[in-house]
C-alpha cells in the first residue's frame, strides 16, 4: 500500500517533468514565437497557445506534490520526525543551483543576467515551509487558501520594492554588476507548498485509497467549478478579462488565458484542480507510460539538470552542423517530437539514478 502511494507520486511527479520538458524544447528551439503572459489569443496560433496551457500545470504541481512530499518524509512509518533540517538544505542547495548550475545552463556562457525562475521559487518556498511546517495542519491549510486565494488583492503598501519583487511582482532586483531578474514571484507559491502539506494525511498509512481518491477528485472538481463561476462572470481571480471570441477555438483560448507570473487565482484553480483529479487517477493506473513516468519523477532534480544540459548540447551541435547562429523548428508538432525524442534518450540514466539513489545509502543522492 505505502509503496504504490509513494509510486502515484512520482507517476504524477513525471507527467508534469515531461510536460516542461515540451515547454523547455519550446524555449530552446521555437524561441522566434514568443508568447506572453498571459498570452496573445488573437496573435498565438493554437498549436503554440496549447502547448504552452499544457506547460502550466507543471509548476503548481510540482510545488504542491513537494509539500505533500514533505511531510511523508515528516511522518514516517517508524514515526514523525522533524522536516526542517531537509527542507533548509534541500531548499538553500535550490537556490544554489538556481543561480549557478541553472543559469549557466539556460545561458550557455558567462552571466549578464541571472533569472530567478521555478527552481528558486520552489527553494524560497521550502525555506517558508520549514519555518512553518510545526503549525497545526489546519491552520497551514487554511493559510494557503488565504494566500492562493487572497495574494492578487494585495498592494504593495509600505514594502520595499526588493520584497514586493521578491513576493507578487516580477522585476529586477539588481542591475550591477549581474542583472538579477526575478521571473517567479515566491508568494503565491508559499501557498501552494502549505496546500500541498496540509493534504499530506490523504497519503497516511492509515488512509483508505477509496477516500482518498474521493477527496482528490471532489477538490479537483470543486477547483473546476469554483473557476468556471469565477471566469464567467470575469470576477475576481484574474486580472486579465475573458472577452467573447470570433470561434468557439479562440473562445476557449481566451477563456483559458491566465496569468503565470505570479499566479492567479484563476490559474491555480485549473492547474490544481485538473492535477488533484489525474493525480486520484494515476493511483488507480499500472501501465507502462505509467511505470516511465515514475522513472522521471523518481529523480526529478537529476532529470531536471540533464535535459537543461542536453538541450544546451543540442541547440549547440544543430547549429553548429547548420552553419547558424541559432537552430530552430518551424512547426510546433517539431517540438513535441524532440521532447519525446529528449525523453527517451535520457530515460536509461535517468533510471540508473534513480537506482543508485534508492540503494546507495549517501545522503547527498537523496536530494536529486
Amino acid at each position: 500500500m505505502s509503496t504504490q502511494r509513494i509510486v502515484s507520486i512520482d507517476v504524477m511527479r513525471g507527467l508534469v517533468m515531461l510536460l516542461m520538458t515540451v515547454d523547455h524544447v519550446r524555449e530552446t528551439f521555437y524561441l522566434q514565437h514568443q508568447v506572453g503572459d498571459p498570452m496573445d489569443v488573437g496573435a498565438t496560433p493554437p498549436a503554440l497557445f496549447f502547448t504552452r496551457l499544457a506547460a502550466h500545470f507543471c509548476a503548481p504541481m510540482f510545488v504542491f506534490l513537494t509539500g505533500l512530499s514533505a511531510w511523508l518524509y515528516a511522518h514516517p512509518p517508524s514515526g514523525p520526525r522533524s522536516a526542517t533540517g531537509f527542507l533548509v538544505k534541500r531548499g538553500l542547495l535550490l537556490l544554489a543551483l538556481e543561480a549557478t548550475v541553472v543559469n549557466a545552463a539556460w545561458s550557455g556562457t558567462p552571466l549578464s543576467t541571472m533569472y530567478l525562475q521555478v527552481i528558486w521559487a520552489i527553494g524560497l518556498a521550502m525555506l517558508a515551509l520549514a519555518l512553518l511546517h510545526r503549525l497545526p495542519l489546519a491552520l497551514l491549510g487554511v493559510l494557503g487558501l488565504l494566500i492562493v486565494g487572497g495574494h492578487n488583492a494585495l498592494e504593495q503598501g509600505a514594502l520595499p520594492p526588493a520584497a514586493w519583487t521578491i513576493l507578487e511582482q516580477r522585476g529586477f532586483l539588481a542591475l550591477d554588476p549581474v542583472r538579477i531578474k526575478v521571473s517567479y514571484p515566491v508568494l503565491a507559491w508559499i501557498g501552494v507548498i502549505l496546500l500541498g502539506y496540509a493534504c499530506g494525511p490523504l497519503y497516511a498509512r492509515a488512509a483508505a485509497p477509496a477516500l482518498r481518491t474521493r477527496w482528490l477528485t471532489g477538490v479537483g472538481i470543486a477547483c473546476l467549478a469554483s473557476l468556471i463561476v469565477l471566469r464567467s462572470a470575469n470576477a475576481y481571480g484574474e486580472p486579465v478579462p475573458w472577452t467573447p471570441q470570433a470561434d468557439p477555438v479562440r473562445a476557449t483560448m481566451a477563456f483559458l488565458n491566465f496569468t503565470k507570473y505570479p499566479p492567479s487565482l484563476d490559474f491555480l484553480l485549473l492547474t490544481l484542480g485538473v492535477g488533484a483529479i489525474v493525480l486520484a487517477w494515476v493511483e488507480r493506473v499500472d501501465t507502462a507510460p505509467t511505470r516511465a513516468a515514475a522513472v522521471f519523477g523518481g529523480a526529478p532534480l537529476f532529470y531536471y539538470l540533464l535535459h537543461l544540459y542536453a538541450l544546451l548540447a543540442l541547440q549547440k551541435l544543430a547549429a553548429a552542423v547548420l552553419g547558424v547562429p541559432r537552430a530552430d523548428v518551424a512547426h510546433v508538432w517539431q517540438v513535441w517530437a524532440i521532447a519525446a525524442l529528449l525523453a527517451v534518450v535520457l530515460y536509461l540514466p535517468t533510471r540508473l539514478f534513480g537506482g543508485y539513489k534508492r540503494t546507495s545509502g549517501k545522503r547527498w543522492v537523496k536530494y536529486f
